[in-house]
């Protein structure tokens, strides 16, 4: 990321507007740790948050978005996975009562449980307080245009609306042939443009992941006004998005061009930049000593004029609260402090990092392999500085325990990587492009020689 101008890129928009939010009972009182376990101040008001105005329609919109793609989850009685509704409720009722008001779903989300979810959650709130976001997730086919408005119409029941705020073409990128083929050839990208001027589409966009031959095609595409566009943008993929993605320096000022306002996906680039390396955070706390890793992220992925939201899957009330206190209000990043990230990126693409953000379109896996797991607890030991190089490292022993202890804890042996018999179901599905039976294999050798003993 060297010499990057930010003249365009650090400006924001106005002072933050108020929003009228109800004080809702039962929510929790002002959390005090952060998620890194440092002391925080109160959790700011809805009065607080930051809010960007959809050029196209108007819309005003908080900064900070809720994905909806990893609800909190639990056991029932039966010993079985499910969303925790009850906490889905509580997260929800919190963000929009401190001013977040925009919520991103999909109908493959959670196993497509997320809509459900979501839906329930909402519909206890007043319509026009939430704008309520899904997608057009048809990956996987049939592509037939009946079997695509079904599921359209599904979206909408499950969500318990009448119309949809922001519907998206859902993973736009991979070819020119699979937009035609899921969207243009079988009627459907015309239905959804019928949908919009009846009034039950407000604002209709993509998201995409891929090639930009593809970004350029379809966003001029028959010269269609997009009412926005999401994509990954973050200060690692600012210029080194790698080789099977495109930098969001190049989306973004296309996008501007086109007076097309950006929804930004993976500010955390799956978490890893909430991850970093000791040595990168000791560069970040070296000008902001109270900030997390996550908060240098967000505030990055916020900076630009044209974002109007920045998507953040949050789990727990402490990561919707410390999100809170980034976005309510937000600070730009300066110049001086997009130094210090060119510098952290640098360290990252250096990095033994799989570029995995855990979105789980990979799965299921026929052989059971829980692919994003078995990434996420590698990646982990990579931002802990504990991935070893030599059996003569310092305190090897430890690091070895650790790896292997924590490998057993986070993924059943069944599911871990040495089961991958290289099928490649999985590749096309991933958006990153991740060739994941080879990092499969990458895995299993490490975790093989730790488990022999075997000299590296």
């Amino acid at each position: 990321m060297k010499n990057i101008s930010r003249r365009d890129f650090l400006k924001v928009a106005g002072a933050s507007g108020l929003v009228t939010a109800a004080t809702l009972a039962g929510c929790k009182p002002a959390n005090r740790v952060s998620a890194e376990g440092g002391a925080l101040g109160e959790v700011p008001g809805a009065d607080q948050m930051t809010y960007r105005t959809n050029p196209i329609t108007g819309d005003r919109i908080s900064l900070l978005g809720y994905g909806c793609m990893r609800w909190p989850m639990h056991k029932n009685a039966a010993g079985q996975d499910e969303i925790d509704q009850e906490k889905v409720n509580e997260l929800t009722d919190y963000a929009i009562a401190h001013g977040v008001n925009y919520f991103d779903t999909a109908p493959m989300y959670l196993r497509g449980w997320s809509e459900a979810a979501t839906g329930i959650a909402l519909k206890r709130h007043p319509r026009d307080s939430y704008f309520v976001a899904t997608k057009a997730s048809n990956q996987r086919g049939p592509w037939d245009l009946e079997t695509c408005k079904r599921m359209y119409y599904n979206s909408l029941r499950q969500l318990q609306v009448d119309y949809l705020d922001y519907y998206l073409l859902h993973s736009v990128g991979g070819s020119i042939e699979d937009f035609h083929q899921r969207y243009v050839d079988n009627g459907f990208l015309d239905f959804m443009i019928a949908e919009k001027a009846a009034g039950r589409i407000r604002n209709l966009g993509w998201s995409f992941h891929g090639q930009r031959e593809v970004f350029d095609y379809v966003l001029a595409f028959r010269d269609i006004k997009w009412d926005f566009c999401q994509i990954q943008l973050n200060y690692q993929d600012w210029r080194n998005a790698g080789q099977w993605n495109v930098d969001a320096e190049y989306l973004y000022d296309e996008l501007v061009k086109k007076n097309v306002p950006s929804i930004i996906m993976e500010p955390l680039l799956g978490g890893r930049l909430a991850r970093v390396p000791a040595q990168a955070l000791t560069m970040m706390k070296a000008v902001r000593p109270a900030d997390t890793a996550a908060k240098w992220a967000f505030r990055y992925a916020g900076t630009p004029e044209s974002v109007i939201c920045v998507l953040s899957g949050m789990v727990y009330m402490e990561h919707l609260q410390e999100n809170l206190r980034t976005f309510a209000p937000m600070e730009p990043v300066t110049e001086a402090e997009n130094a210090v990230l060119e510098q952290v990126t640098e360290l990252l693409i250096d990095s033994d990092y799989i570029q995995c953000t855990t979105c789980e379109y990979c799965m299921p896996c026929p052989y059971g392999i829980d692919i994003p797991q078995v990434f996420a607890h590698y990646n982990r030991c990579v931002s802990d500085g504990k991935l070893l190089e030599h059996s003569t490292d310092e305190d090897y022993k430890k690091a070895r325990r650790a790896f292997l202890l924590g490998y057993d804890r986070s993924v059943p042996r069944l599911r871990q990587a040495h089961h991958c018999i290289e099928c490649e179901q999985c590749k096309p599905k991933c958006p990153q492009s991740i060739n994941i039976p080879i990092e499969m294999r990458r895995v299993d050798a490490y975790a093989e020689k730790l488990r022999t003993k075997e000299e590296f």
